[in-house]
């Protein structure tokens, strides 16, 4: 069942010159419930503008971004940034993480921000899927690269969103803790039943 689809989605940025240079030339593509995609290709190439725009984060495009049978480029800035807060997970390259927080409140946060009552088992459901448990007190300072992208993993999901985006969530770290973090994505999207998008210019 399809809950992402794109139909026809264009974008193009003005130059100094006032002509325009096309990034997206029509894309149409759909994403199903529980599957995990990457979208790889070169700096430059439009990975990050496209993920902006899935994410709601960027509505100046033409064509159709349908999450659930809703377009989302005809939402308002109010139902835009509802459908972050309700449907999107972000996780990003550099993290973050707010330097002040612990880890557990650093999960938390986004939650909190939107008025919504913390679930604290299904949290540690997850704190202890991505095995972090005996960091929660931690300041990320005091984190390796890898517990942070945990902790970022782990907050994405503590809202239950529908659709992860994550963009280049493995650009930072060695190449065993890349594994093991994308072996961990996996077995979230599979565990949670969510739609991971990923963006990433190495095709291992």
């Amino acid at each position: 069942m399809s809950v992402l689809s794109l139909n026809n989605v264009k974008k193009s940025y003005k130059l100094g010159d006032g002509s325009e240079f096309p990034v997206l030339k029509g894309i149409n593509v759909s994403f199903d419930k529980g599957e995990l995609v990457s979208i790889i290709g070169e700096s430059g190439s439009g990975k990050s503008t496209l993920m902006n725009i899935i994410g709601g984060l960027d509505s100046k495009f033409e064509g159709e971004v349908l999450v659930d049978g809703k377009n989302i480029g005809a939402f308002t800035e109010k139902e835009l940034d509802i459908y972050r807060k309700n449907k999107i997970g972000f996780i990003f390259q550099d993290y973050n993480l707010l330097p002040s927080l612990n880890v557990w409140e650093n999960i938390v946060l986004p939650l909190g921000l939107d008025n919504k009552k913390v679930d604290d088992n299904y949290v540690m459901v997850i704190i202890k899927t991505i095995s972090i448990e005996d960091k929660l007190k931690n300041l990320p300072n005091a984190l390796s690269g890898g517990q942070k992208q945990r902790v970022a993993i782990a907050r994405a999901l503590a809202s239950r969103p529908s659709i992860i985006l994550a963009d280049e969530p493995t650009g930072n770290l060695d190449s065993r803790t890349e594994l093991e973090v994308i072996a961990l994505l996996k077995t979230c999207v599979t565990k949670y039943g969510q739609t991971l998008v990923m963006i990433t210019h190495d095709e291992t």
